[in-house]
C-alpha cells in the first residue's frame, strides 16, 4: 500500500520536481482587454519574434472574444500537485469520526475537516463546554454531518505528514468559504452555505460569513425542510437561498426550500464574479470548444471554464457540440490562476439527485478484475478502463505503469486486454480507481479482510521488539508473533535465531481487519499441523482432537486457546493419567499439545478438554477419598506442621491430611493466635469437627459455636436446603468495600452487603469484621439460577442461642486456662508455673519497684522475672515509693509476655462482700484486654470477668462504643460463684448509655420499589452528561447510565447519547439494577425478587424486549470479561485535576481510570488534558490492567496499551538530578531515565537547565533494564527522518571510538585519580590528573572547583583498552585545540614535561654543593641496598598520602636508570583514593633524598684528569662545604623535614612513639616502594606501641589498616581487621570509618550491607542515621533515604523529631531532590514556626539551591513570624544583604519600607 499512497492522487506524496514536467499555461488575471504588458516583460530574442506573439495575442484575444479568465489549452484532471491553499471545492462527506470528517475530494483526493474549522458558535461551544460541565450542550460531529453530504469547503493548510504523504486540511466556515462576499453584494436569489449560530423562538439564525450582516431563518421557512424545527443545532450545515435582502444587506431572510433551491441557477444579475464564484453553484453554460480530454465552457457571460472527461456525462458524449447550452455545477475555483472547474454530472445536476458513497455493485476494493478494455487514453491524465461488467473505471497516469519504469502510452493502448485491481472508489466521481502495476495486482494480501484464521502465510521479518516479532505479509500488511509464538519452546535469544529480511512461514492466529491487527505463530507444531482447525466453538465438537497451547496455567488445571478467541479449561483430572498436585511444574505456557474436547457449550463459550483422554481414549472414574467425610464428623487429629495462617494436621487413626485454619481454633480472635502458639508439631487436638471439604482438602474448625450447630443440625447442606429467612452460624470469608462474604459448613457462601452488616452508619466495610470471625446470618435473598444468596447480620434481624453469651465466655476462658497450662508445662519454667496458679481477683504481697504519675511497677519474691505493672488509674490516690511494701489484687496475667497486671486500690483489695444470684449492680471496668474485660461489683470488692462484645455480630466503630477502664456497666449476676470461672461472679451486663432511637429520616421507605427485569413507563426529569433522571409510575426515581441509553452498535467515538433525548420525553425503560440513596453507588447484587427504592434503568430496545433473556452481570463478572489489550467504548465521567487523570465508564457499575500519559498524544496537550474530552462523550479505549483484588480498571485513549521498545512515548519529569540526568514517570506505571548524553544531537552547556520537575517529553525508549526504561530525547531517535545529522552522535560501544579521536562530553566526577567524563550512557572515560591540566595541581580540588559535575568538555582519546573497557582521554590544549579548563588567574606553574624538566633539573644538580658531593661520596663506600627511585609529577607512586615533594628539592633520575626502571615490574596502581587520615593532609613534607648512579661517578672520575687549584678556589671550595654542613644540620634539626630511608623514620619514633602521624608516613614510605607487608608490619608495631589512653591516635592506625587492606588486601583479611578494630576500639567510628572507605572505592553494595547493620546496632544515634541517608542519597536512592527516615522517627526519642527531619531535608537539598527537601523543612516549620535556627538553615539552602523568587517568598515569610523583634531584626538584615548582593536598587528600597512598615506596626501595638 505504500506504493499506492506514493503515487495514487488522494493526498498521495508530494514528489520532488526530478523530471522534466509539462506546464500548463493559464491565464493569471482577469483583465477586460487582454492587455500585452505580460508578454511585453519577456526577454526579447527578436522583433521578429514579437511580431509573431503579438499577432498570436491579437488572434487568440478574438477569439476568447470578452471573457474574464483564459481556459487552460489542455483539459486535464486536477492533480494533487496542483492543489493550493485557498483553493475551493465541492466536496462530499465520506466518514465521520469524533473529532474529523473524512471528505472526498474529485478525482480521488481527499481531505480532512477538523472539528475547529465548522463555524465560530460550534468552535465557542465546544470551549465553553471544556471549562464549565453545565453550559448548553453540543452535538457531535456525526450529528452534524453524515456520509454522503454535499459540501462546499476551502483548503486551510496543506501538511506533510511523517511518511512524505501530503494531507488537506479544510475549512468550512462560512467567514473563510465566503470570505469574498460583502453586505452589498448580497442578492435575492443566491444560494449560500451556512451554519446555525442559534436558534431562537422564531426561527434561527444563520452564520453564512458575511461581516456586518444578520442572515434569519424564519420558523416557517424551516417547516419546509425540517419537520420539527427544534431539531436545528448549533453548528449544523444548511444550503439556503436568499429570499430577502433589508437594510442594504445588513438584515437578510433565507430559505432552505429544497426544490427551490436545487433547481436555483446562479445569474449574471446576482453580481456573481470570479472574485466571489464558489462551488456548488449551478451555472448555464455554452460549449466553447469540445476536445478529446474534455470541454470548455463559457458561463455568466464572462467567464470561461473547463469539463474534464471524468465529469462529462457518459451517455451524453454524443450530444456535446459546440455552442451547445448545457447545464453545469461548479467543481472548483482555483482563486490564484481564475481556473474554474465544472460538472454535467447527474448526480450533481438533477433535483433530488444524491452522491452515493458506495458503487451499486458493493465494495469491490482490493478486487483483481481481469479481461479489462481501454477505451480512452489521456494524456496528463490517466486512461479510462471498461470493466468486464460494463462499468468505467479510472487508472490514474501513475499506475500505469511501475514506480520506477517510464510511461509508455501507445504500447498500453495497444494491448488488447488489461487486468486490474480495484483500489478506491471515488464518491464525487462515482467511478473506481485501479491500477495496472504488476506489483499491485499479484499482491497475495492486499488488505486484512484478505486474511483468515487458521491460514499459512508466508512473510518477511521485519524487526525484533521485547514483545515479539514483527512479520510483514506484504508492503503494508504487518503482523505480530508474540514472544512465545517464536518457536516450540520459549527462545532466551530469539535474535540469535531470527534476523531483519529472513523468510519465516507462519499461522494465522487471529485477524483483526477493523483495527488492522494480525497475529501469527511459528510453533512448528502448530504450523504444520494436519488435525482439524478449532476456528469457533461450532469447530470444537466433543471428541475431536486438535492441537492448541496453554495460555495459563492455574491450580486448577491449565486454559488451552486456539485460533481466535477459543479456549477451553484443562481440568486438574484430565492433565495426565499420573495425579499432578502443582500443574506449573509439569507445563508451561505456550506448550502445544494434542487435546480432546470432552463438552463443548458454543452459546456460553464454554469448553472442557482433556490432555489425559488423547492417548487413553476413554475418561476414568475419579477415585474415591480414603476418608469416609463427612461434615460435623468430630474427629482427633495429630499436629504436623505449623505455617502462619493455618495447622497441616492428620485426622487419626488414618493420618488422612486435613488442614484447620489458625482462625479457626477459637470463637474469640484474640485466642486464635494464643492457641498456635501454646500448639506444637505432634500434638493431639480433640473435639474437632468437619466443616468442608474443597479439591481434595478436608478443612476442620474448633468453633465451639460451629460445632454446636452442627451437631444441633442448625446447618444448611446443600443450595436446595436455603431458604428465606433460615439463621446459619458461619465465619467471614471475605472482606471487601461493597460487603463481607460469610461461608458456612458444606462450603456454602452468601454475601452480607454494607447495608445489611450493622444498623449504624458503616463508612468503611473493611473495618467492621475480622477474616475468620464468627458470626450469625439470616438469609434475605435468593438466585436459584445463579446459586447465590445474601445474608443480613444486623443484629436486631438475628436471634442468637439461649445462654450464648455465657457460654462463649466460658469456652473462652477455658481456652486461656489450657494454653497457660501448656505453656507451663512444656518449659518446666518455674515463672510460668507460678503465673499460670495466678487467678484474676487474687491478692498478692507486692514491693514498690519504681514509681511514677502514669505507672507503678513492683516486684515480688515469688515472681522472679515478671513484670508487674499497675496503670495510672490503678495507683490513683495513693503515694507509693520504691521499697514500699502493698497488697495487690491480680487483674490480668500475660503468659507469653510474663507481665501481669494488678491493682492497689483499697476499694478493690478491700474485703470481700458476698452477691446473691438475680442482684444488679453498676459496675466500672478495670482492665480490658481484647475480647474480654475485667470489671468490678459496687463496693462488694468483687472481681469478675466479661465479654467486650455481648453479641458475636457486634460492630464497635468509634472508641467511644468499646469498653476502657473507667466505664460503668448495668450488671445482673447469673451465678454468685462459677466453678469455670474460678469461683468469679457468672454476670450479664449491658452499657449504661442510652440507645439512640432512629428518626423517621433514617428507616425504610415506604415506597416498595421495583423489581429486577420490570419495564416501566416514565418522564425525563433531567439530562445530564452521564446520567437521565427518569420519574417513574407512582412517583418513584429512576437513573439512566449514559451507557444504557442507545445500542452499543449505534455509538461510535465523540457520540453524546444523553443528549438524544429531551427533558419531558415520555421513555420505556427496564429496571437492571438499583442504587443506594445515599451515594448513589451502583448496587452489585441483582435478583428477581430484590425490590430498589431508587432504579437502574435501561433504555435500550433489544433489552426491552420480554421475550429475551435478561440477565443480570454483576461488575465482577463484568469486569473479569475484559482482556488486556481489548478494545472498549466508554464514556468520560470524570476529570480528576489534581491527578490529571479521567474517569470513565463502561457500565453502571464499572469506573476505570485513564492517567494523563494514556490520554494524549501531543506534550502540549498536558496543561489541559480536560479540554479534550466532555462529559458523556464516547471515547474508544484499550484496556490497560484488569485486577479484582485490589480492584483495579485502567485505561489507554492513545491507542497502545504497552511500552515497547524502540518507540517513542511521552513521559513526566520527576526529578532532575545531576549524578543520574532525568528520572521520568512514563505510561503504564513504568519509569525511565535520561542520560545526560541523551538530551540532545548537539551537546550543551548546563544541558539540565532547560527541564523542570513535571514537565512532559516525548522520549524514545531505548532499553529496558531492571523495570527501569533507559530513554532518549535526541531528535535523531525522535525523528530519524528530519533530523540533521548529530553533531555529539551516539557512542554505544568502546568499539566505535578511536584513539586519537576527538570527542565533548560531560564531566561525571573529579577525584585523585584524574577527571571522569560520560562519553555516553555506558561509557565513561578518564583524564588523569597530568593530561587534564597543563599547570601543575598538587590538589585533585582545585580541578573539582572548576569543572563541577556536567561540565561540557572537548577530550581527545589516547589509549581504548578494549578488553577492560576504559578509555584515557586527554585535556590538554595541545591535544584538543581548546583553552585550558583552569583560568590562568589561578597564578599556578607549568607543568614541566620533555626537555625543559630535563633541564631545570641538571640545574639543580649544578647548585649542589661540594660538601654534599663529598658526603654522598663517603655514603657510597658503604654498601647499601638500591631502593626504588621516587616518581616524578608525571608518575604516580599508586597511594594517596596527601603529600608530594617540594618540586624545587626534587632530584631527576638519570635517563639510564629510567630505562632500567621501565624495563622492570610495573608499580602498584591503586584504583581509589587512599587517605590514611584527614590531620596528614596539612603536612609539609621535606624533598626525598635520592640516590645517584655510582656508575655516574666512576665515569666522570675515569674520564677527567686531577687538575692543581689555586688557593682562591681551595678556599671558595672550603666555605661552599662549611656552608652546606651548616644547611645539612638545620634541616636534621627540622621538626617537618620528611624522613627519606627506615632508619630515619626508626630515630624519629623514639621520639615520639605515640604520633600516628609518624607512623602512618613510615607505612607510606614503605607502600610506595610496594613493600606491602612492612606496611602491615609498621601498622602491628603502631598498634603495640602506642599507649593505650591515646584512643584516637590508635583509632587513625586502624583506618590506615583497614584502607591499605581494602585496597591490597582480600575480603578476609579486611574482615579481620575490622572484627579487631571493632573489640579495641569505640565500634561506632570503626563502623563508620569502614562505611566511608567503602563508599569511596564505589563498593556501594558492602557500604549498603554496613550501614544496615549499623542503624539495628546503634539505631540510638542520630549520626548513623544522618551517614546512612547521606549516602543513599548521593547514590539516587532518594525513596529508599525516605524510608530511612520513618525508621529513624520510630527508633530515635521524640524529642529529636524536628532536628531529624531538618537534618534530612537539609541532605535532600544536597544530594536529591531539592523540592522534596523543601516540602519536608516547610512542614516542619508549619508545626514549629518559632525555631528560628531552622528558617536560618532554610533560607542558606534556597539562596543556594532555589531562584531568587523563591528566596524572596522565603523571606517574607520569616519577616512576618510571631517571634521576637531581635530575631525578626536578624532576618531583615540578612534579607538587605541578601537584596545588596543579588537585587536591584528597587527591591533594596522594598526592603527597606517593609522593615519601616514593622518598626511602625511593632511602634502602634506599644502604643495601644
Amino acid at each position: 500500500m505504500a506504493s499506492v499512497d506514493e503515487d495514487f492522487p488522494r493526498g498521495g506524496t508530494t514528489k520532488k520536481p526530478t523530471e522534466s514536467k509539462i506546464v500548463v499555461q493559464r491565464t493569471e488575471v482577469d483583465n477586460l482587454f487582454q492587455s500585452n504588458e505580460p508578454t511585453e516583460t519577456k526577454k526579447r530574442k527578436g522583433a521578429k519574434d514579437d511580431a509573431k506573439k503579438l499577432k498570436k495575442q491579437k488572434t487568440d484575444s478574438q477569439e476568447d472574444d470578452l471573457t474574464l479568465n483564459a481556459s487552460a489549452k489542455t483539459v486535464e484532471i486536477l492533480h494533487i500537485k496542483s492543489v493550493k491553499e485557498g483553493m475551493l471545492f465541492l466536496g462530499c462527506v465520506k466518514e465521520v469520526s469524533d473529532f474529523e470528517v473524512t471528505v472526498s475530494l474529485p478525482y480521488g483526493l481527499q481531505g480532512f475537516l477538523s472539528i475547529r474549522n465548522i463555524c465560530d458558535s460550534y468552535t465557542k461551544l465546544l470551549s465553553e463546554q471544556l471549562d464549565s460541565v453545565d453550559t448548553e450542550e453540543i452535538c457531535s460531529l456525526s450529528h452534524l454531518f453524515y456520509p454522503g453530504m454535499v459540501l462546499r469547503c476551502v483548503v486551510a493548510k496543506l501538511d506533510v505528514s511523517k511518511g512524505g504523504s501530503l494531507s488537506v486540511q479544510l475549512s468550512v466556515n462560512p467567514k473563510v468559504v465566503n470570505k469574498n462576499l460583502s453586505s452589498s453584494s448580497l442578492k435575492t436569489g443566491m444560494v449560500l452555505s451556512g451554519f446555525v449560530d442559534s436558534v431562537e423562538d422564531h426561527g434561527c439564525i444563520v452564520d453564512i460569513g458575511v461581516s456586518g450582516t444578520k442572515a434569519f431563518l424564519p420558523k416557517n421557512a424551516i417547516k419546509a425542510k425540517y419537520s420539527n424545527p427544534e431539531e436545528l443545532k448549533v453548528g449544523q450545515c444548511m444550503t439556503c437561498q436568499v429570499a430577502e435582502v433589508k437594510s442594504d444587506g445588513r438584515v437578510v431572510h433565507l430559505s432552505v426550500d429544497p426544490s427551490t433551491i436545487t433547481q436555483a441557477c446562479a445569474e449574471t444579475s446576482q453580481g456573481w464574479n470570479l472574485t466571489n464564484l464558489l462551488p456548488g453553484l449551478l451555472v448555464k453554460a455554452t460549449i466553447k470548444k469540445v476536445t478529446k480530454h474534455g470541454l470548455l465552457l463559457d458561463f455568466l457571460s464572462s467567464f470561461g471554464g473547463q469539463v474534464d472527461f471524468l465529469h462529462t456525462e457518459p451517455k451524453k458524449t454524443s450530444s456535446y457540440t459546440d455552442g451547445a447550452q448545457v447545464k453545469a455545477c461548479v467543481l472548483y475555483v482555483e482563486p490564484s490562476t481564475r481556473l474554474v472547474g465544472l460538472s454535467l454530472r447527474s448526480y450533481l445536476i438533477q433535483p433530488g439527485a444524491t452522491v452515493d458513497i458506495m458503487p451499486v455493485a458493493g465494495d469491490r476494493i482490493g478486487q483483481v478484475v481481469k479481461e479489462c478494455k481501454m477505451t480512452a487514453m489521456h494524456h496528463m491524465s490517466g486512461a479510462i478502463l471498461e470493466l468486464p461488467d460494463k462499468t468505467r473505471a479510472f487508472v490514474h497516469k501513475n499506475h500505469l505503469k511501475e514506480t520506477n519504469q517510464t510511461l509508455n502510452e501507445n504500447r498500453v493502448m495497444a494491448m488488447p486486454q488489461h487486468t486490474c485491481r480495484i483500489l478506491d472508489f471515488s464518491p464525487m466521481d462515482q467511478i473506481n480507481f485501479v491500477s495496472l502495476r504488476k506489483s499491485v495486482v499479484e499482491m497475495p494480501f492486499f488488505r486484512y479482510h484478505d486474511l483468515h484464521s487458521g491460514q499459512v502465510v508466508e512473510g518477511t521479518v521485519s524487526v525484533l521488539l521485547e514483545s515479539g516479532m514483527t512479520v510483514h505479509i506484504s508492503s503494508h500488511i504487518k503482523g505480530l508473533v508474540p514472544r512465545t509464538h517464536l518457536s516450540d519452546i520459549l527462545l532466551k535469544n530469539p535474535e540469535k535465531k531470527y534476523v531483519e529480511g529472513m523468510k519465516v512461514k507462519c499461522r494465522v492466529l487471529s485477524v483483526d481487519a477493523d483495527s488492522k491487527k494480525l497475529y501469527l505463530t511459528r510453533k512448528k507444531a502448530l504450523v504444520e499441523s494436519t488435525l482439524p482447525l478449532f476456528l469457533s466453538y461450532a469447530d470444537a465438537r466433543p471428541g475431536r482432537v486438535s492441537h492448541g497451547y496453554i495460555v495459563c496455567i492455574k491450580d486448577f488445571g491449565c486454559i488451552v486457546r486456539f485460533y481466535n478467541s477459543v479456549k477451553g479449561l484443562v481440568p486438574l483430572s484430565e492433565l495426565s493419567a499420573v495425579p499432578i498436585i502443582n500443574p506449573t511444574e509439569v507445563f508451561y505456557v505456550g506448550q502445544v499439545l494434542k487435546t480432546k474436547v470432552l463438552h463443548c457449550d458454543p452459546e456460553k463459550e464454554k469448553m472442557v478438554l482433556s490432555f489425559k483422554a488423547v492417548t487413553e481414549g476413554d475418561i476414568k472414574e475419579p477415585a474415591k477419598p480414603q476418608f469416609d467425610f463427612e461434615v460435623g464428623k468430630r474427629v482427633e487429629a495429630k499436629v504436623l506442621k505449623k505455617s502462619v495462617n493455618s495447622l497441616e494436621v492428620a485426622i487419626l487413626p488414618d493420618e488422612i491430611h486435613a488442614i484447620l485454619p489458625t482462625v479457626h481454633l477459637s470463637d474469640h480472635m484474640s485466642n486464635c493466635p494464643l492457641l498456635w502458639e501454646g500448639l506444637q508439631e505432634g500434638d493431639i487436638i480433640s473435639n474437632l469437627v468437619c466443616c468442608n471439604k474443597n479439591k481434595q482438602i478436608i478443612s476442620l474448625t474448633k468453633k465451639p459455636t460451629v460445632r454446636w450447630a452442627l451437631e444441633e443440625g442448625v446447618v444448611a447442606k446443600d443450595f436446595s436446603d436455603i431458604t428465606v429467612g433460615l439463621q446459619l452460624v458461619g465465619w467471614i470469608k471475605n472482606i471487601m468495600s461493597y460487603g463481607v462474604f460469610v461461608e458456612f459448613p458444606h462450603g456454602l457462601v452468601g454475601l452480607a452487603p454494607k447495608s445489611a452488616m450493622t444498623e449504624k452508619f458503616l463508612q468503611d466495610a473493611t473495618t467492621a469484621f475480622q477474616l475468620g470471625q464468627t458470626v450469625i446470618a439470616k438469609v434475605t435473598n435468593l438466585d436459584e439460577e445463579k446459586r447465590r444468596f445474601l445474608v443480613m447480620l444486623k443484629m436486631s434481624e438475628v436471634i442468637p442461642p439461649q445462654g450464648d453469651a455465657q457460654t462463649r465466655l466460658v469456652n473462652g476462658l477455658q481456652e486461656r486456662k489450657a494454653v497457660a497450662e501448656m505453656l507451663a508445662t512444656r518449659d518446666n519454667s518455674d515463672l510460668r508455673q507460678c503465673l499460670a496458679a495466678l487467678a484474676v481477683g487474687q491478692k498478692v504481697k507486692l514491693t514498690v519497684d519504681t514509681a511514677r504519675d502514669n505507672e507503678a511497677t513492683f516486684k515480688s519474691d515469688d515472681l522472679v522475672g515478671a513484670t508487674i505493672v499497675a496503670v495510672r488509674h490503678h495507683i490513683t490516690g495513693v503515694n507509693l515509693t520504691a521499697g514500699q511494701k502493698v497488697t495487690a489484687v491480680i487483674l490480668h496475667v500475660d503468659i507469653l509476655s510474663s507481665c501481669v497486671h494488678v491493682s492497689i486500690l483499697s476499694k478493690l483489695v478491700g474485703k470481700k462482700k458476698s452477691v446473691t444470684e438475680g442482684s444488679k449492680y453498676t459496675a466500672m471496668v478495670q482492665h480490658v484486654d481484647k475480647d474480654f474485660a475485667v470489671i468490678s461489683l459496687a463496693e462488694t470488692a468483687q472481681l469478675t470477668v466479661i465479654q467486650t462484645n455481648s453479641h458475636l455480630n457486634e460492630i464497635l466503630l468509634s472508641d467511644a462504643e468499646k469498653l476502657k477502664p473507667g466505664t460503668t456497666l448495668a450488671v445482673t449476676v447469673l451465678e454468685p460463684s462459677c466453678e469455670e470461672l474460678q469461683g468469679l461472679p457468672l454476670v450479664s451486663w449491658e452499657s449504661c448509655t442510652p440507645k439512640r432511637q432512629r428518626t423517621t429520616s433514617e428507616n425504610q421507605p415506604g415506597s416498595k420499589g421495583h423489581c429486577f427485569g420490570e419495564i416501566l413507563k416514565g418522564k425525563v426529569r433531567a439530562v445530564k452528561p452521564t446520567f437521565i433522571q427518569v420519574t417513574l409510575e407512582g412517583g418513584s426515581t429512576g437513573s439512566v447510565h449514559v451507557s444504557e441509553v442507545v445500542d452499543p452498535t449505534e455509538v461510535c467515538q465523540g457520540f453524546f447519547p444523553t443528549s438524544s433525548l429531551k427533558v419531558g420525553s415520555e421513555v420505556t425503560a427496564r429496571v437492571i439494577g438499583g442504587r443506594e440513596a445515599s451515594s448513589h453507588r451502583f448496587l452489585p447484587f441483582s435478583h428477581p425478587k430484590f425490590r430498589y427504592t431508587i432504579s437502574e434503568l435501561t433504555l435500550i430496545p433489544s433489552k426491552l424486549n420480554e421475550s429475551a433473556d435478561f440477565k443480570a452481570v454483576t461488575a465482577k463478572e463484568k469486569l473479569s470479561s475484559y482482556k488486556v489489550g481489548e478494545d472498549l467504548t466508554c464514556f468520560v465521567s470524570k476529570f480528576i485535576p489534581d491527578r490529571k487523570s479521567l474517569e470513565v465508564t463502561t457500565d453502571p457499575s464499572i469506573t476505570g481510570t485513564v492517567e494523563l500519559l494514556a490520554m494524549i498524544t501531543d506534550p502540549k496537550d498536558a496543561c489541559h488534558p480536560e479540554k479534550l474530552y466532555k462529559l458523556g462523550q464516547a471515547v474508544k479505549a484499550k484496556v490497560v490492567e484488569v485486577s479484582l483484588k485490589p480492584h483495579r480498571f485502567a485505561l489507554s485513549l492513545t491507542g497502545v496499551h504497552t511500552l515497547e521498545k524502540d518507540s517513542s512515548t511521552l513521559g513526566i519529569v520527576t526529578n532532575v538530578q545531576p549524578q543520574t540526568g532525568l528520572q521520568l514517570k512514563l505510561a503504564f506505571g513504568a519509569t525511565g531515565t535520561v542520560c545526560v548524553t541523551d538530551l540532545a544531537d548537539a551537546y550543551k552547556p548546563n544541558p539540565l537547565q532547560m527541564y523542570s520537575k513535571d514537565q512532559v517529553l516525548r522520549c524514545y525508549l531505548m532499553s529496558n533494564e531492571n523495570g527501569k526504561w533507559q530513554c532518549s530525547l535526541r531528535p535523531s531517535r525522535l525523528n530519524p527522518q528530519q533530523s540533521k545529522s548529530a553533531k555529539d552522535p551516539e557512542v554505544l560501544s568502546v568499539g566505535e571510538l578511536t584513539p586519537g579521536q576527538i570527542i565533548r562530553g560531560y564531566v561525571k566526577s573529579v577525584g585523585e585519580q584524574g577527571v571522569f567524563i560520560r562519553l555516553s550512557r555506558g561509557i565513561t572515560g578518564r583524564a588523569q590528573l597530568q593530561q587534564s591540566t597543563k599547570y601543575f595541581v598538587n590538589n585533585h580540588k582545585v580541578l573539582s572547583e572548576h569543572l563541577p559535575p556536567n561540565t561540557l568538555l572537548t577530550t581527545k582519546i589516547i589509549s581504548i583498552d578494549r578488553d577492560e573497557q576504559f578509555v584515557d582521554l586527554s585535556l590538554l590544549p595541545v591535544d584538543t585545540g581548546k583553552s585550558d579548563i583552569l583560568p590562568e588567574s589561578l597564578g599556578l606553574p607549568l607543568r614541566l614535561v620533555g626537555k625543559e624538566k630535563k633541564h631545570d633539573t641538571e640545574k639543580k644538580k649544578n647548585k649542589r654543593t661540594l660538601a654534599n658531593g663529598a658526603e654522598k661520596q663517603a655514603e657510597s663506600q658503604i654498601p647499601k641496598k638500591k631502593t626504588k627511585k621516587a616518581k616524578t609529577d608525571d608518575s604516580d607512586s599508586g597511594v594517596e598520602v596527601y603529600f608530594r615533594e617540594d618540586e624545587d628539592k626534587e632530584d631527576e633520575p638519570h635517563p639510564a636508570r629510567e630505562a632500567s626502571g621501565s624495563a622492570g615490574p610495573s608499580r602498584l596502581q591503586v584504583g581509589a583514593g587512599f587517605s590514611w587520615d584527614v590531620g596528614l593532609s596539612s603536612l609539609k613534607p621535606a624533598s626525598a633524598v635520592q640516590e645517584e648512579d655510582p656508575s655516574d661517578g666512576e665515569d666522570q672520575d675515569g674520564s677527567t684528569k686531577p687538575q692543581k687549584k689555586s688557593r682562591h678556589e681551595l678556599e671558595q671550595e672550603k666555605k661552599a662545604a662549611e656552608k652546606a654542613l651548616t644547611q645539612r644540620e638545620a634541616q636534621l634539626m627540622d621538626p617537618n623535614l620528611q624522613p627519606q630511608d627506615a632508619a630515619a623514620f626508626e630515630r624519629l619514633l623514639l621520639a615520639s612513639p605515640n604520633s600516628s602521624l609518624l607512623w602512618l608516613q613510615y607505612m607510606a614510605h614503605h607502600l610506595q616502594a610496594t613493600e606491602i607487608e612492612q606496611a602491615r608490619a609498621v601498622a602491628e608495631r603502631a598498634l603495640k606501641t602506642i599507649s593505650f589512653r591515646e584512643e584516637q591516635e590508635k583509632l587513625n592506625v586502624w583506618v590506615a589498616l583497614l584502607n591499605l587492606e581494602n585496597m591490597y588486601g582480600t575480603e578476609e583479611s579486611l574482615k579481620k581487621v575490622f572484627e579487631r578494630a571493632v573489640q579495641f576500639c569505640e565500634p561506632m567510628p570503626v563502623y563508620q570509618q569502614l562505611a566511608d572507605i567503602y563508599a569511596k572505592s564505589d563498593k556501594t553494595k558492602e557500604a549498603d550491607n554496613l550501614y544496615k547493620t549499623m542503624v539495628k546496632r546503634f539505631r540510638q544515634s542520630k549520626a548513623v542515621w544522618f551517614s546512612y541517608g547521606t549516602f543513599l542519597l548521593q547514590q539516587g536512592q532518594s525513596d529508599a533515604a525516605s524510608a530511612l527516615l520513618q525508621r529513624a522517627l520510630k527508633n530515635l526519642p521524640s524529642k529529636e523529631t524536628v532536628d531529624v527531619i531538618a537534618k534530612f531535608a537539609q541532605l535532600e537539598f544536597r544530594y536529591g531532590d531539592a523540592e522534596k527537601g523543601r516540602n519536608m523543612l516547610d512542614k516542619v516549620l508549619t508545626s514549629y514556626p518559632k525555631r528560628t535556627d531552622l528558617w536560618s538553615i532554610f533560607i542558606d539552602l534556597v539562596i543556594k539551591h532555589g531562584s531568587q523568587k523563591d528566596v524572596r517568598a522565603l523571606f517574607d515569610r520569616v519577616i512576618h513570624l510571631s517571634v521576637s523583634v531581635k530575631k525578626i531584626k536578624f532576618f531583615f538584615k540578612r534579607y538587605l544583604e541578601y537584596e545588596k548582593k543579588h537585587g536591584t536598587p528597587q527591591s533594596i528600597q522594598a526592603v527597606k519600607e517593609k522593615a519601616m512598615e514593622f518598626v511602625e506596626a511593632k511602634g502602634t501595638q506599644a502604643a495601644v
